[in-house]
């Protein structure tokens, strides 16, 4: 026996309800429609002897709308006599009676029994609602069900307690923050004697407080206020204040927010937690009561903590009946004087408005701090549930989780996700034991004469989200059940019973009580839910319980280890036939199937005699899914055993063995074939990866359990499972590898599979897999190409391969999956012979089938011409032939290597194949290709120099072919030659893909793409910059440069520019690495590829100018490629740049490497420039902007005169300063890119409006100045103004002999001084021979000087005699 649903009552018509409760606006309300007004009829009072029903009408019991029931509070009393809805500040009570449904059959049916408006105070709504059947205090009726009162919690922090009727009894405000949750504990006789007893109570939650009332003082004063009312009600008088409840309210602190919360009860630790608390609260010198207190738990969900637990250890007497008694008189007689008050005329109405106005007093809430609690930061509980055990606590959360939480120790014990909004309740289930009979003496309804009845407890959950309704055995039991039900029920679980009762009242007249229920509002039914006790069990004496225990047992004996095998065949063929149901021993049977210590023979003798214990049975009573499943498995392991057997004969087998057989078979000319050869060849040769290989592999072995899981045998037909690659290639090697090589008849092989009804499709599928992994033995063997050749014709042939209809005029779907499969492979190598051997065979039998054609039409035509036959299949054939040769080509050039080692920054290369090429775009071959150069490091003018060496073969000019060989030879040296005929094959395969430009560009990304990765290796990006020089076309070279730009260099070269202007120098490598992502000698090669790339960009916007766009071609071949736009077309559509733009950019480059390279300091590279010059930099290239124009600031013009002077004098000074360290060899290389440094500060003065001529004379002084004459007398010849210049040529003269003069201080220069004319003296002595770089300068250099100033200064020259007297003495000195 399951779980069921059943249902015990149900709503005649919700639609009245739900009018009442969402009432329409004015404008919409139905006038004619009075039937159901429930605000104009008189639903009755407590006044009203009778109740009024609704008017019953023979409408469907059908909710106007399905989800209005999930904003409703709904409380429905455990007896069922009770239901209520509630929203806002409206209210419906309901009553279930018998009535007559539409069939006539007498069904519960709940009817309204009072409906009306709860709130008393403006802008209150009910917030919470339940109802709690109150026992009768009569001994005719003791432990039943006297009345029920209502209880309502509003946002006003009002609790009211109301009637059946809708009479209010009591009402009490005992907090001014809305009521969130109203819960309530009746009596449970404990089911062991060492068990808490646990008392009544009733508790309300607000947002920081809980109150909790004692069961038994509420139910005394509900039964004195009911009694009161209907006295009042008798005699006409007014209803008397009640005395209000006594009750506790503790303060809830620590918790950030609280939802919801559950009463445990009482409490009484044992001795260790007793310790243990103590320790925790109280530390070391905590003391310890000698017996442990008792304290009521309590436990909140919401956040901060997600759970928490309250411990009151405070204990409080209850008052007693009489206490209550006599507060009731004393509060009676009061008000009877205040109405004989009224009565006479001595209260005035004002009085009576003054006492209503004013507003209760709120008691203080006594602290109670949060013990402890299940943290989670970003989980909110939303609702709890607490076991009828109370031990357990069922908890749901805003992440669709019900976590089941043990109460008694405060841990999570388990959680089920996917329940968002989530309804969750309890149900318990006492073991059934009639035949026992139970003691009087016992008083425990749990107790047996042979024990305790044992309690199970089920977790019920609906998932409205999913529309299901579970139940799972706690606590780590599995599900037992689930039920299909709506998205917008309601599950009611009241988690108590009746209040009032105690341990002698409760063994009297049990009534039945409804543990959950759930409402569906489309049919309105209510339905409770019925769950066997024996499903939390395994009971022994149950069939499927034993059917489990065989299973288990039979699980066992197939993992151990047993030395006789016989043995173990006899117990598993008893076990197997001694379970009972057909979905065990489906189960058993799969096990054994599965199970690789059972061998063949066994497994047959087993599977046999389950048969033949199936057919002996009744056929009535055999189940025929079981019945199918052991003969199809009795089929597969005859095929296996099949197999096998011709996979062991070994038969020796020739096949086509020379080249000239080989090329008849394929049906190509022996030139074709031979040019084939070489191919497969050269990709054999270069082809490294070794792939494993086992002994099963080439003995063609499969475990029997691998076959049948892979198999499957249905309708007398073999197909094969979706498996995986791998599994598809074991499967086809266990049945084709042996006839591929030889060994096996591939005859016999075919006629087994027909016999056995294999799908020829699915067979063709595993020999293609097998033939196209195994590509290194297939290439290694020529012979496995004729025995393919022998298998394709024979598998045609078979029923099913091609059908019947089929014209040869049009595709056949077999080719056509023989050719997707070649197409989809990247071991192009065999996939060029499988199609090769699957066009010569698609020739033969459309031949067969054009012959017999002619034949038929001969026969009614009387024609005898003779033609061959031609269908489209072979102009697919032939295209794909060509792809796979492009293909292998290519292949065999990406996976060839040089003697120089890869590029360890470069990644594997992913395989080829015609459909990754056909759906990799017009880019994709120049993208592979760009790789592979990549890894290899290849430069530039390699490609260059193949692709010139390609078109120079056909010409005979001597200077061209001369150097032509000097190339090869040098590739011959570097061990290039091999890799180079690869790629001028793949060339003349790719004429238009591989087109110099294009790949060029591609490579030119690919760099570029690899230094972005790693921003370290800058020389990647220098090579990127070189294969965009050797791009030709204006036009696709200023694309390319614009789309490195606006991808990789524009944001670095930002963060560098704004590093190097905060710091006001070349920023160290931490700021480098922390600002621009790579280290300052990195950032100086970035630095110097950018103004190379921004250069290279001007040239090309200015040559595109001059040529036409170049119009990218495809090969015939490959016209059907589909995929992402190529590196090419982007640059195509890449706008022209704004050159004045791009030049502001490229003189901001130049400058920062400068500050780079020579390592200058003081230099704020912005303050070189002016707001308009500042704004527009590292905006798109593409844009114009306003730049700088007309006359600059002389401020700002200084500034760049003294930079450009500070660049050359660095420039001269890095030519007298040999590299050190590896940093500034390689800082020197870079410099040799623009080796000419002053040659560029005149350059850069042009565009900064300074006058470049002084640029030229501060750098013939600065040669001098460094003692680098002989490039000083070369760098004269491009000043202008010379007189200037030797001027100041005159004063490093002088500075030179006043060194030599002054400050060596030998006697021959002592006595010379001596002779020089005064006024050349006292010159000499103002000289400051300090300024010079380098004092150490040859004296016949310092005469050439003077010589040379002679030259440059006219005759009426103010210092030319001065000039004339350091003419002489420069000779004097030259002469000592």
């Amino acid at each position: 026996m399951a779980c069921s649903l059943l249902h015990f009552c149900y709503f005649h018509d919700l639609k009245p309800i739900h009018e009442f409760l969402f009432p329409h606006p004015k404008g919409e309300a139905k006038g004619g429609d009075k039937e159901h007004s429930w605000e104009d009829e008189d639903w009755g009072t407590w006044e009203d002897g009778e109740l009024k029903e609704i008017k019953e009408d023979k409408s469907s019991s059908k909710a106007p709308t399905v989800s209005w029931l999930q904003d409703c509070v709904i409380s429905l009393s455990p007896t069922n006599d009770l239901m209520v809805m509630a929203r806002d500040q409206r209210a419906v009570f309901l009553v279930p009676k018998w009535k007559n449904n539409e069939k006539g059959k007498n069904e519960m049916q709940y009817c309204v029994t009072w409906s009306g408006a709860l709130n008393v105070e403006e802008g209150e709504c009910v917030s919470s609602a339940i109802c709690i059947p109150l026992a009768s205090q009569k001994r005719s009726s003791t432990g039943r069900p006297d009345w029920t009162c209502i209880i309502v919690g509003f946002t006003s922090g009002y609790v009211r307690f109301y009637t059946e009727n809708g009479v209010l009894l009591l009402a009490q405000l005992l907090n001014e923050d809305p009521v969130l949750q109203l819960k309530c504990r009746t009596y449970e006789i404990p089911r062991h004697p060492g068990v808490t007893e646990q008392h009544e109570e009733l508790s309300i939650l607000y947002p920081f407080a809980l109150v909790t009332i004692d069961g038994f003082s509420l139910f005394q004063s509900l039964r004195a206020c009911r009694n009161q009312v209907a006295r009042a009600a008798a005699s006409g008088a007014e209803s008397v204040q009640p005395p209000p409840l006594t009750y506790k309210k503790w303060g809830l602190q620590d918790v950030d927010m609280i939802v919801d919360h559950t009463s445990i009860g009482i409490m009484t630790l044992c001795p260790f937690d007793q310790l243990k608390t103590a320790s925790i609260l109280g530390g070391v010198n905590a003391t310890v009561k000698s017996s442990p207190p008792a304290m009521s738990a309590y436990v909140t969900v919401g956040s901060g903590p997600f759970t928490g637990f309250f411990y009151s250890l405070e204990g409080s007497t209850q008052p007693l009946l009489s206490h209550v008694a006599l507060a009731v008189a004393s509060k009676l007689t009061s008000a009877l004087f205040n109405a004989a008050s009224g009565w006479l005329g001595w209260k005035s109405k004002h009085d009576e408005e003054t006492v209503q106005k004013q507003k209760p007093k709120v008691e203080p809430a006594t602290p109670l701090p949060v013990r402890f609690g299940i943290p989670d930061s970003r989980r909110r509980g939303e609702h709890i549930c607490l076991s009828p055990c109370n031990t357990l606590a069922a908890v749901t959360d805003d992440f669709g989780r019900v976590t089941l939480l043990d109460v008694v120790r405060g841990v999570a014990i388990r959680m089920w996700k996917g329940y968002r909004d989530a309804e969750v309740g309890w149900i318990q289930v006492v073991e059934d034991l009639h035949e026992r009979e139970i003691e009087k003496s016992n008083v425990s309804p749990f107790s047996s004469p042979t024990g305790l009845r044992r309690v199970a407890q089920f977790l019920v959950i609906y998932a409205p989200r999913r529309g299901i309704l579970e139940v799972w055995s706690t606590q780590q039991g599995p599900r037992v059940g689930a039920f299909n039900v709506g998205k917008h029920c309601r599950l009611l679980y009241p988690g108590y019973k009746i209040m009032g009762l105690n341990n002698v009242t409760s063994q009297g007249w049990q009534p039945q009580t409804y543990q959950i229920c759930l409402i569906d509002p489309v049919d309105g039914n209510v339905k409770t839910i019925n769950v066997p006790f024996h499903l939390a069990l395994s009971d022994k004496k149950s069939e499927r319980a034993k059917d489990m225990h065989l299973l288990k047992r039979l699980t066992v004996l197939l993992k151990a280890k047993v030395s006789n095998p016989e043995n173990l065949e006899t117990e598993i063929k008893m076990h197997l036939l001694d379970i009972k149901y057909p979905t065990m021993k489906k189960q058993a049977l799969e096990k054994l199937l599965a199970s690789k210590s059972i061998s063949l023979s066994c497994l047959t003798n087993l599977i046999q005699a389950l048969l033949d214990s199936l057919m002996n049975q009744d056929p009535e009573s055999v189940d025929e899914g079981l019945l199918q499943f052991c003969l199809s498995q009795l089929k597969l392991l005859h095929l296996y055993t099949c197999v096998n057997k011709l996979n062991a004969e070994d038969v020796e087998q020739n096949g086509a063995k020379t080249n000239n057989e080989l090329a008849s078979l394929l049906r190509l000319e022996e030139s074709e074939s031979a040019k084939i050869q070489t191919l497969l060849d050269n990709y054999r040769h270069g082809k490294t990866k070794n792939t494993v290989q086992f002994e099963d592999d080439e003995n063609c072995k499969l475990p029997i359990q691998m076959f049948l899981d892979f198999l499957e045998y249905e309708k007398e037909t073999v197909h094969v499972k979706k498996v995986d690659e791998e599994e598809y290639v074991a499967l086809g090697n266990f049945f084709f590898w042996k006839c591929l090589c030889g060994k096996c008849s591939v005859e016999e092989m075919c006629q087994l599979l027909e016999s056995a009804g294999v799908r020829p499709q699915q067979f063709l599928s595993l020999l293609l897999s097998m033939w196209l992994f195994r590509e290194k033995d297939i290439l290694k063997n020529q012979e496995s190409n004729s025995f393919l050749h022998i298998m394709l014709s024979l598998l045609i042939k078979m029923k099913g391969a091609i059908d019947v209809s089929w014209d040869f005029q049009s595709v056949s779907p077999w080719w056509q999956q023989v050719r997707t499969a070649c197409a989809q492979a990247e071991n192009v190598g065999a996939a060029l012979l499988a199609a090769l051997i699957g066009r010569s065979v698609s020739i033969s039998v459309t031949n067969s089938l054009a012959e017999k054609d002619i034949q038929e039409t001969e026969a009614s035509d009387g024609m005898t011409d003779s033609w061959e036959a031609l269908s489209l299949d072979m102009e697919h054939w032939n295209m794909l032939l060509r792809q796979l040769e492009d293909c292998l080509v290519l292949q065999t050039l990406l996976q060839s290597k040089g003697n120089k080692p890869a590029c360890g920054h470069s990644e594997p290369l992913s395989r080829i194949s015609v459909k990754k090429l056909l759906e990799g775009g017009r880019g994709v071959v120049a993208d592979g290709v760009a790789k592979w150069i990549f890894k290899l490091d290849l430069t530039p003018s390699i490609l260059k120099q193949a692709h010139q060496s390609r078109r120079l073969e056909s010409t005979e000019e001597p200077e061209e072919k001369e150097h032509s060989i000097l190339f090869h030879e040098k590739c011959r040296e570097l061990g290039l030659e091999r890799i180079l005929e690869f790629l001028r094959l793949a060339y003349e395969r790719f004429p238009y893909s591989l087109e110099s430009d294009v790949l060029h560009a591609h490579c030119c990304w690919e760099y570029v793409v690899q230094w972005n990765k790693d921003p370290e290796e800058g020389c990647f990006l220098s090579r990127s910059v070189d294969h965009l020089k050797c791009v030709d076309n204006g036009h696709v070279q200023r694309g390319i440069a614009v789309m490195m730009w606006n991808t990789f260099i524009v944001k670095r070269l930002s963060a560098a520019a704004y590093l190097m202007d905060k710091v006001g120098k070349a920023p160290k490598d931490r700021l480098c690495r922390r600002d621009v992502g790579m280290s300052d000698t990195a950032m100086t090669s970035f630095l110097g590829s950018c103004s190379l790339l921004i250069q290279t960009l001007m040239e090309a916007e200015i040559s595109s100018d001059e040529m036409k766009e170049p119009f990218l071609q495809i090969e015939d071949t490959w016209s059907a490629i589909e995929g992402p736009t190529s590196i090419v077309d982007m640059a195509l559509e890449q706008r022209h740049v704004h050159y004045p733009l791009a030049e502001h950019h490229y003189i901001l480059a130049v400058i920062m490497h400068g500050i780079m390279l020579f390592g200058m300091k003081s230099v704020k590279i912005f303050s070189l420039f002016d707001s308009k010059g500042k704004n527009a930099f590292f905006r798109e290239l593409t844009s114009i902007q306003l730049l700088p124009s007309g006359d600059m600031d002389p401020n700002i013009v200084s500034l760049r005169q003294q930079f450009l002077m500070k660049l050359v004098s660095a420039a001269v000074e890095e030519l007298i300063q040999p590299p050190k360290t590896e940093h500034a060899s390689e800082q020197h290389s870079y410099s040799e890119q623009n080796e000419d440094w002053p040659s560029v500060a005149v350059e850069l003065s042009q565009n900064l409006q300074v006058n470049e001529d002084c640029i030229k004379r501060h750098h013939v002084c600065e040669l001098y100045s460094h003692g680098i004459d002989h490039i000083g007398e070369e760098a004269i010849l491009q000043v202008h103004d010379q007189e200037v210049l030797a001027s100041q040529l005159l004063v490093l003269t002088g500075q030179r002999l006043a060194y030599a003069l002054l400050h060596t201080q030998t006697k021959e220069g002592m006595e010379l001084l001596a002779r020089l004319p005064p006024v050349l003296c006292t010159w000499l002595k103002a000289m400051n021979p300090q300024d010079l770089q380098n004092k150490d300068v040859p004296i016949e250099a310092t005469a050439r000087l003077v010589r040379k100033v002679i030259e440059l200064l006219p005759e009426n020259h103010g210092q030319y005699s001065l000039v004339l007297h350091l003419l002489e003495a420069v000779d004097a000195i030259s002469s000592l």
